[in-house]
Protein backbone atom coordinates (compact mmCIF):
# COMPACT_ATOMS: atom_id res chain seq x y z
CA UNK A 1 0.00 0.00 0.00
CA UNK A 2 2.74 2.84 1.10
CA UNK A 3 5.02 1.57 -1.98
CA UNK A 4 1.77 2.20 -4.58
CA UNK A 5 1.41 5.53 -2.58
CA UNK A 6 4.86 6.37 -2.67
CA UNK A 7 4.66 5.51 -6.30
CA UNK A 8 2.36 8.54 -7.31
CA UNK A 9 4.35 10.98 -5.44
CA UNK A 10 2.68 14.47 -5.69
CA UNK A 11 0.22 13.31 -8.83
CA UNK A 12 -1.64 11.91 -5.45
CA UNK A 13 -3.63 15.04 -5.71
CA UNK A 14 -4.49 14.92 -9.02
CA UNK A 15 -7.61 13.14 -8.67
CA UNK A 16 -10.06 14.14 -5.66
CA UNK A 17 -11.29 10.96 -4.94
CA UNK A 18 -7.74 9.09 -4.61
CA UNK A 19 -6.47 12.20 -2.74
CA UNK A 20 -8.90 11.83 0.10
CA UNK A 21 -8.60 8.11 0.12
CA UNK A 22 -4.69 8.43 0.72
CA UNK A 23 -5.52 11.21 3.73
CA UNK A 24 -7.68 8.58 4.96
CA UNK A 25 -4.94 6.08 4.93
CA UNK A 26 -2.29 8.28 6.39
CA UNK A 27 -4.98 9.71 9.13
CA UNK A 28 -5.09 5.58 9.88
CA UNK A 29 -1.29 4.93 10.27
CA UNK A 30 -1.44 8.38 12.63
CA UNK A 31 -4.22 6.74 14.89
CA UNK A 32 -2.15 3.71 14.68
CA UNK A 33 1.12 5.91 15.66
CA UNK A 34 -0.72 7.88 18.31
CA UNK A 35 -1.73 4.51 20.15
CA UNK A 36 1.88 3.08 19.86
CA UNK A 37 3.06 6.35 21.32
CA UNK A 38 0.29 6.38 24.45
CA UNK A 39 1.53 3.20 25.42
CA UNK A 40 5.20 3.24 25.09
CA UNK A 41 4.61 6.49 27.27
CA UNK A 42 3.16 4.34 29.29
CA UNK A 43 5.04 1.32 29.60
CA UNK A 44 8.67 3.81 30.02
CA UNK A 45 6.51 5.92 32.92
CA UNK A 46 5.60 2.17 34.87
CA UNK A 47 9.27 1.07 34.72
CA UNK A 48 10.90 3.87 36.29
CA UNK A 49 12.01 5.85 32.81
CA UNK A 50 12.78 9.24 33.46
CA UNK A 51 12.01 11.87 30.51
CA UNK A 52 14.10 15.21 30.23
CA UNK A 53 15.33 18.19 28.29
CA UNK A 54 18.57 16.89 26.57
CA UNK A 55 20.82 19.15 28.28
CA UNK A 56 22.87 19.47 32.03
CA UNK A 57 19.66 20.37 33.61
CA UNK A 58 17.61 17.40 32.55
CA UNK A 59 14.22 19.34 33.78
CA UNK A 60 11.20 16.80 33.68
CA UNK A 61 9.35 16.54 30.24
CA UNK A 62 5.96 15.13 29.24
CA UNK A 63 6.41 12.41 26.52
CA UNK A 64 3.36 13.19 24.48
CA UNK A 65 1.09 16.16 24.36
CA UNK A 66 -2.00 15.92 22.38
CA UNK A 67 -2.73 17.89 19.20
CA UNK A 68 -3.81 21.57 19.83
CA UNK A 69 -7.23 23.02 18.88
CA UNK A 70 -4.99 25.02 16.46
CA UNK A 71 -3.19 21.97 14.80
CA UNK A 72 -5.29 22.11 12.01
CA UNK A 73 -4.34 25.73 11.26
CA UNK A 74 -0.91 25.12 11.55
CA UNK A 75 -1.27 22.49 9.04
CA UNK A 76 -2.48 25.45 6.43
CA UNK A 77 0.70 27.96 8.12
CA UNK A 78 2.93 25.38 6.60
CA UNK A 79 2.06 24.58 3.39
CA UNK A 80 1.59 28.52 2.88
CA UNK A 81 4.37 29.09 4.54
CA UNK A 82 7.00 26.43 2.84
CA UNK A 83 4.31 24.73 0.00
CA UNK A 84 2.78 21.13 0.27
CA UNK A 85 2.97 18.85 2.99
CA UNK A 86 2.85 15.02 2.46
CA UNK A 87 0.00 13.61 3.83
CA UNK A 88 1.42 11.58 6.80
CA UNK A 89 3.20 15.05 7.86
CA UNK A 90 -0.64 16.65 8.18
CA UNK A 91 -1.65 13.71 9.84
CA UNK A 92 0.58 13.51 12.52
CA UNK A 93 -0.05 17.23 13.44
CA UNK A 94 -3.67 16.95 13.46
CA UNK A 95 -4.11 13.07 15.29
CA UNK A 96 -0.95 12.32 16.79
CA UNK A 97 0.77 15.78 18.55
CA UNK A 98 4.41 16.13 20.08
CA UNK A 99 6.62 13.47 21.15
CA UNK A 100 9.50 13.11 23.42
CA UNK A 101 10.95 10.07 24.42
CA UNK A 102 14.29 11.53 25.64
CA UNK A 103 15.62 10.50 28.82
CA UNK A 104 17.54 7.97 31.02
CA UNK A 105 16.65 4.88 33.27
CA UNK A 106 19.33 4.70 35.81
CA UNK A 107 19.54 0.52 35.66
CA UNK A 108 19.20 0.40 31.26
CA UNK A 109 22.43 0.19 30.00
CA UNK A 110 22.89 2.65 27.00
CA UNK A 111 19.10 3.78 27.62
CA UNK A 112 20.73 7.92 26.88
CA UNK A 113 22.26 6.88 23.68
CA UNK A 114 19.53 4.98 21.89
CA UNK A 115 18.14 7.47 19.66
CA UNK A 116 14.28 7.57 21.54
CA UNK A 117 11.30 8.64 19.09
CA UNK A 118 11.17 12.54 18.98
CA UNK A 119 8.94 14.49 16.23
CA UNK A 120 7.87 18.20 17.56
CA UNK A 121 5.94 19.30 14.97
CA UNK A 122 3.39 22.19 17.25
CA UNK A 123 5.97 23.08 19.38
CA UNK A 124 4.02 22.49 22.92
CA UNK A 125 6.69 21.20 24.48
CA UNK A 126 8.29 24.65 24.86
CA UNK A 127 5.56 27.09 24.73
CA UNK A 128 7.48 30.21 25.44
CA UNK A 129 9.57 29.70 21.84
CA UNK A 130 7.59 29.75 18.33
CA UNK A 131 8.48 26.56 16.66
CA UNK A 132 7.43 29.32 13.44
CA UNK A 133 9.84 31.13 14.12
CA UNK A 134 12.46 28.45 14.32
CA UNK A 135 11.06 26.98 11.33
CA UNK A 136 11.20 30.27 9.35
CA UNK A 137 15.17 30.99 10.70
CA UNK A 138 15.78 27.13 9.39
CA UNK A 139 14.17 27.97 6.02
CA UNK A 140 16.09 31.28 5.79
CA UNK A 141 19.03 29.56 6.11
CA UNK A 142 18.37 27.41 3.45
CA UNK A 143 17.41 29.72 1.08
CA UNK A 144 20.86 31.12 1.79
CA UNK A 145 22.86 28.06 1.25
CA UNK A 146 21.17 26.83 -2.17
CA UNK A 147 21.95 23.33 -1.83
CA UNK A 148 18.96 20.72 -2.05
CA UNK A 149 15.31 20.30 -1.17
CA UNK A 150 14.92 22.36 2.26
CA UNK A 151 13.96 19.44 5.12
CA UNK A 152 11.80 20.51 7.72
CA UNK A 153 13.61 20.00 11.07
CA UNK A 154 11.46 17.67 13.62
CA UNK A 155 14.08 16.78 16.07
CA UNK A 156 17.66 16.80 17.55
CA UNK A 157 19.84 14.12 16.24
CA UNK A 158 21.14 10.88 17.74
CA UNK A 159 24.07 12.72 19.39
CA UNK A 160 22.24 15.85 20.46
CA UNK A 161 19.12 13.87 21.93
CA UNK A 162 22.02 12.18 24.53
CA UNK A 163 23.44 15.91 25.02
CA UNK A 164 26.74 15.75 22.89
CA UNK A 165 27.86 17.52 19.96
CA UNK A 166 25.93 16.32 16.69
CA UNK A 167 24.86 16.63 13.26
CA UNK A 168 22.15 18.69 11.78
CA UNK A 169 18.76 17.76 13.06
CA UNK A 170 16.34 14.92 11.66
CA UNK A 171 13.72 16.16 9.70
CA UNK A 172 11.21 15.72 6.85
CA UNK A 173 11.33 16.84 3.15
CA UNK A 174 8.50 18.60 2.10
CA UNK A 175 6.51 17.26 -0.72
CA UNK A 176 3.27 17.21 -2.27
CA UNK A 177 3.32 13.04 -1.72
CA UNK A 178 1.70 10.87 0.47
CA UNK A 179 4.32 9.79 2.53
CA UNK A 180 7.35 12.36 3.31
CA UNK A 181 11.48 11.40 3.24
CA UNK A 182 12.77 11.32 6.70
CA UNK A 183 16.14 12.46 6.68
CA UNK A 184 18.68 11.32 9.18
CA UNK A 185 21.69 12.77 8.24
CA UNK A 186 23.34 11.14 5.30
CA UNK A 187 20.15 8.87 5.41
CA UNK A 188 16.74 8.88 3.61
CA UNK A 189 13.86 7.03 4.08
CA UNK A 190 10.28 7.08 3.59
CA UNK A 191 8.76 8.89 7.08
CA UNK A 192 6.60 5.46 7.43
CA UNK A 193 9.58 3.20 7.03
CA UNK A 194 11.29 4.91 9.81
CA UNK A 195 8.24 5.31 12.06
CA UNK A 196 7.93 1.86 11.81
CA UNK A 197 11.40 1.13 12.84
CA UNK A 198 11.31 3.17 15.79
CA UNK A 199 8.29 1.44 16.94
CA UNK A 200 9.89 -2.37 16.55
CA UNK A 201 13.09 -1.31 18.63
CA UNK A 202 10.11 -0.20 21.54
CA UNK A 203 10.85 3.89 20.59
CA UNK A 204 14.79 3.54 21.06
CA UNK A 205 16.25 2.19 16.79
CA UNK A 206 19.21 3.01 17.49
CA UNK A 207 21.80 -0.23 17.74
CA UNK A 208 24.32 0.33 19.92
CA UNK A 209 22.56 -0.16 23.35
CA UNK A 210 24.20 -2.90 25.44
CA UNK A 211 23.48 -7.12 25.14
CA UNK A 212 20.99 -7.11 28.05
CA UNK A 213 19.05 -3.73 26.58
CA UNK A 214 17.66 -5.87 23.73
CA UNK A 215 15.17 -7.98 26.05
CA UNK A 216 14.18 -4.50 27.32
CA UNK A 217 13.26 -3.34 23.97
CA UNK A 218 11.47 -6.59 22.74
CA UNK A 219 9.31 -5.82 26.13
CA UNK A 220 8.78 -2.11 25.27
CA UNK A 221 7.86 -2.79 21.47
CA UNK A 222 5.38 -5.77 22.35
CA UNK A 223 2.01 -5.93 20.36
CA UNK A 224 2.98 -2.23 19.30
CA UNK A 225 0.39 -1.65 16.07
CA UNK A 226 2.97 -1.68 12.36
CA UNK A 227 1.89 1.39 10.24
Amino acid sequence: MWRELAGLGPAVHERPDLADEAQLVCDEMARRARRNVEVLAARLTAAGYRFHTNDDEQLAVAPHLAPTPGAEEHVRWLEARFGPVPMTLRSWIRLVGDVWLVGTHPRWPGSGSGDPLVIQLEGTHDPGESIRDYFDGEHEEWEDSGSGPFVLPVAPDRLHKANTSGGDPYGIVLSGAADGVFAAGRRRLPFVSYLNRVFAHGGFPHRTWARPAARIKRDLARDLLPL
